[in-house]
């Protein structure tokens, strides 16, 4: 495998100094247009679980550069795919990433992978063991469109929408808030915000209930960045000390850290952002969601409405910042 080939399987291999280039560009792109950047080229995506945002964005940012995107459902227009290595193949998966992905790439010039954590766990969340085999075994640029650790075209897209309301990233005041759900959500759209927002010189606090902090891993990593930024991170288990003061506030329910940390404890219902919340924030404050979102359970629809609300922004920079990030991947600098 040529070691001129780049990967974004996470932050990591994207770095600080290019993801500020990625914003840039991603910022011109939006107010200027793109340019045939992936002309004869295709790229695959493959969907172990279900996507609208990223699968329509990437889609449309491959065809607004000129490429061609493959969408492939893992498990119902593919075979299922064995990741591990040393394992006896005897159950449901019957094929393996180490035939998969080298196949793959004498089709595709690049591959998309999304696959969610399976388990909830650090240890999964740590290892993120379906991007790393595909970067392993891809012999073209492989990019992570969501997976057990990271969501890094999310946190990118959402640093894009900063910069937009505030002018810059660095020193924005944002609250990492947990939220409540029916269900145990996964944490690698909150470990991508915190790693961006760290990256750019943003001062991040991270509000989350007993049992429910982010992975010590991810919090050590944001915590470097941070300091070679000009950021900050803190971590707190009062939302209300997390909100005072700050410009942005980022809402997300995600699981626990804690196994036992129970999910639908009634108290946690208070953490569910109202209009109310925004009394400790700036008056300019906005909110934000990566989507999607239930309504009246993890977010109220009166926050969802209010012109407080960037989600459709967001939402809508994640085709920019995706177009960004397929340029640079493709080794196009800007």
């Amino acid at each position: 495998m040529s070691q001129s080939i780049r990967h974004l399987a996470a932050f990591a291999d994207l770095g600080a100094t290019n993801a500020a280039r990625v914003l840039a560009h991603a910022a011109q792109l939006k107010q200027s247009g793109a340019k045939p950047l992936l002309a004869g080229k295709s790229i695959g995506l493959l969907f172990a679980d279900p996507s609208l945002r990223t699968r329509t964005s990437m889609d449309q940012a491959c065809h607004r550069l000129g490429g061609r995107a493959l969408a492939l459902d893992v498990g119902a227009s593919t075979w299922q795919l064995e990741t591990a290595d040393g394992v006896r193949m005897d159950a449901d998966k019957p094929e393996h990433v180490r035939e998969a992905a080298p196949v793959l790439s004498q089709y595709l010039d690049g591959l998309g992978v999304r696959a969610f954590s399976r388990t909830g766990t650090v240890a999964e969340e740590d290892a993120d063991q379906v991007l790393q085999a595909f970067k392993r075994h891809a012999s073209v640029p492989v990019l992570n469109l969501e997976s057990a650790r990271e969501h890094p075209c999310q946190g990118m897209a959402d640093m894009l929408t900063v910069q937009e309301e505030f002018g810059a990233c660095a020193g924005t005041r944002i609250a990492l808030s947990w939220a409540p759900h029916i269900k145990r959500l996964p944490r690698a759209v909150p470990n991508s915000v915190l790693l961006s927002a760290a990256a750019m010189g943003c001062q991040i606090s991270v509000a989350a209930p007993i049992g429910y902090e982010l992975a010590p891993g991810v919090m050590a990593q944001a915590q470097e960045l941070a300091s070679a930024s000009g950021g900050s991170v803190t971590q707190t288990r009062d939302q209300a000390e997390a909100l005072s003061g700050c410009q942005v506030l980022y809402a997300k329910a995600w699981g626990a850290t804690a196994a036992a940390a129970p999910a639908d404890e009634p108290a946690l219902a208070n953490w569910m952002p109202t209009l109310a919340h925004f009394d400790q924030a700036t008056a300019n404050a906005i909110f934000m969601h990566c989507l999607p979102v239930r309504r009246d359970v993890e977010i109220a629809a009166e926050v969802l409405d209010s012109a407080r609300s960037r989600v459709i922004t967001q939402a809508g920079n994640r085709l920019y910042v995706q177009m960004a990030l397929l340029a640079w991947l493709f080794g196009h600098e800007f």
